[in-house]
């Protein structure tokens, strides 16, 4: 392997650390040559494998070792270089930074030069999380060719939706054909399936053009079960305290764990910097574990924003037990994320949609009371005894605003976990549903769609997950044991339907079609409607920052009242039953301001929308509220209530 070894091109050391991007990795630090960095702390020896694509050894480089276990040389290959790492003289592995796996991880990893793509987005500042409307999406199956260039073609489509921000589901490579991406190994190797670096750049660009954000959801709390070497360079990556349930937790807090934090830090930095993404989803951060004085969360945070430099970075985060410290500034004992799902919403949303309270549903009722709370404090869980866990769940919201907490109907997990991986509005009666989402797209809050809720697709969203026999083996069983919780599921004819994740069939079933845009207008027009009126109506618009307060009208009813500046007032209706006459009315939030009385503003049974069409709501003595719609009135003057 190592005949024809190849003299290292000399480089001073002050060189190399001001040419250099990223800390570890190969870098492209001149014309035809190439810097190479890595951890290894227990080998003696690292040797680069130059290969042609056969696989075979061009030639290889011997680095040179540094203080701290690092090693490091140049040689002159240029952009486009196939390599690995050669161990100790024995074993070749690919680069635990590499930028591009074009054989996938197992294969040799590949020299790219980010400065080599001309963007256009210079003047680009951001998304802020006020007034952003969200849209999570899966490349994979968003459109039929599963790529960067086909999900290109249609952006335009979500900008003239009224979408601000896109997150993107997790694209550090895997193994296998197909994935949702949660098994990512390369932490800085865009998936080969989607195509090309630049394909993804190019992606960003246009998104930008169309005054888009992105962010990515990045996976720092486990690595795959296939396909990661980085135990090979270092037994210090993982954590010999803290274990995930997917894996072993990655080292933030144990011993020479700072090369590790400085890998994931860098990271962050990377998809800012390299890829101009205007932030980061955290995936699952109660198992990101981190038991150091700054928490390696904070520290993404703050080198992400410090790579954005001038541009807005939004920072989005999961956290199942609704821990708020996340939300809140470091100097305040937080992390400084900017805002973080609400299952809550989502569970109170299912149950009332659909009746379904079972598994982790069973702690919600999705009662009027439950969307007037989450309205008004985001998560309805702050340390009350939650029974399916068996303990307490959440944090106190105190003087956290609105737009922190992010709510949705759908996501990922929440479709693919009706075990069919049926669409909500197959699942719920189609009032309600119209009803529901105006509350999500009206509410202070900020709003979440996953991809295709917008036109109402029929593809469902199953979870799919391409290994090898051995591992695709254990990943269903372990995928049908999850969905036992249910015990709607969980019965024999339901059991035996439920689809083969490593089935490729699966993840094509998951495509979207986009015709169906154009053939479902009833539902393309709600939510462009909805948004464009969340948009234009500055009450709305605030968020609740003018102050919100709701009362419960019925078992089945709610009210939300917006108040704001120079009494313009906003009144949401929403009822999920049957039609409703208030009167009595003893509820002061129903009353118009003075000298006016509501009048009907937009109503989810529109006939556009696929509804029947709605009568006046105040009639001038009293409240007359139809079943399974939402309205919202505004006050005109001149009439006495």
């Amino acid at each position: 392997m190592h005949e024809g070894r190849a003299e290292t091109v000399t480089r001073s050391l002050a060189t190399r650390a001001l040419s250099r991007r990223l800390a570890v990795g190969a870098d492209v630090v001149g014309p035809e040559v190439v810097h190479f960095r890595v951890w290894a702390p227990r080998r003696r020896r690292v040797d680069v494998a130059v290969e042609n694509d056969a696989g075979g050894v061009v030639r290889t480089i011997p680095l040179s070792r540094e203080e701290g276990g690092y090693f490091a040389g140049t040689a002159d290959v240029g952009p486009g270089a196939l390599y690995r790492y050669v161990l100790d003289g024995d074993e070749r592995f690919p680069d635990p930074a590499s930028r591009f796996q074009p054989h996938g991880p197992h294969g040799p990893s590949c020299v790219i030069d980010p400065t080599s793509f001309s963007w256009n987005d210079h003047a680009w500042r951001g998304r802020t999380l006020e007034g952003a409307v969200l849209y999570e999406m899966h490349i994979g199956t968003f459109t039929r060719d599963g790529t960067w260039s086909a999900a290109q073609r249609e952006l335009s489509a979500l900008a003239d939706l009224g979408v601000t921000v896109i997150e993107l589901m997790p694209v550090a490579d895997w193994p296998g054909q197909f994935g949702w991406g949660y098994d990512g190994v390369d932490l800085f190797a865009p998936t080969r399936l989607y195509g090309a670096p630049d394909d993804f750049r190019r992606f960003v660009d246009h998104a930008h053009h169309l005054e888009l954000g992105v962010i990515l959801d990045v996976v720092y709390n486990h690595l795959g079960p296939d396909g990661s070497y980085l135990s090979q360079f270092s037994p210090f990556y993982t954590s010999e305290r803290h274990s995930t349930e997917w894996g072993p937790a990655l080292n933030f807090d144990g011993p020479q764990c700072e090369p590790v934090r400085e890998l994931v830090i860098a990271n962050a930095a990377y998809w800012i910097d390299e890829f101009h993404l205007d932030g980061l989803r955290l995936d699952a951060t109660q198992s990101i574990f981190d038991d150091s004085e700054t928490h390696i969360i904070a520290d993404v945070c703050a080198r992400v924003r410090e790579a954005g430099g001038a541009r807005t970075m939004l920072i989005v985060g999961e956290n199942e037990p609704q821990d708020v410290r996340a939300l809140r500034l470091p100097d305040e004992g937080g992390y400084g994320v900017d805002a973080l799902w609400n299952d809550d919403w989502h569970h109170t949303a299912t149950v009332a949609l659909t009746g379904r309270a079972e598994a982790y549903y069973t702690d919600y009722r999705g009662t009027p009371q439950e969307f007037v709370s989450a309205a008004k404090h985001g998560f309805l869980y702050q340390g009350q005894f939650y029974s399916w866990q068996n303990k307490r769940r959440g944090t106190p919201t105190r003087g956290l605003d609105a737009a922190r907490f992010v709510h949705f109907l759908q996501n990922h997990d929440q479709v693919a976990n009706s075990g069919s991986g049926a669409r909500g509005h197959e699942l719920a009666g189609p009032g309600r549903w119209r009803a529901m989402t105006a509350l999500l797209l009206l509410g202070p809050q900020t709003p979440m769609l996953f991809q295709g809720e917008e036109f109402g697709a029929s593809s469902p969203f199953l979870y799919f997950a391409d290994h090898v026999p051995e591992l695709a083996s254990k990943v269903r069983e372990g995928r049908t044991k999850f969905l036992m919780q249910f015990p709607s599921i969980a019965q024999p004819n339901v059991r035996l339907q439920l689809a083969d994740p490593a089935d490729r069939a699966t993840f094509e079933r998951c495509k979207l079609d986009h015709a169906e845009r154009t053939r479902n207008e009833e539902p393309w027009a709600l939510h462009r409607d909805l948004i464009a009126l969340r948009r234009r109506d500055s009450t709305l618009a605030a968020q609740g920052a003018y102050g919100i307060d709701g009362a419960v009208l019925s078992t089945t009813a709610f009210v939300l009242r917006f108040f704001g500046p120079a009494d313009a007032d906003r009144l949401l209706i929403v009822n999920l039953g049957a039609p409703l006459r208030f009167d009595p009315a003893p509820e002061p939030l129903i009353a118009p301001p003075p000298s006016a009385r509501w009048v009907l503003e937009w109503a989810s049974e529109d006939p556009r929308y696929g509804g029947v069409g709605m009568p006046p709501i105040d009639d001038g003595d009293r409240l007359n509220v139809p079943g399974e719609c939402a309205a919202l009135l505004v006050p005109r003057r001149g009439h006495q209530p």
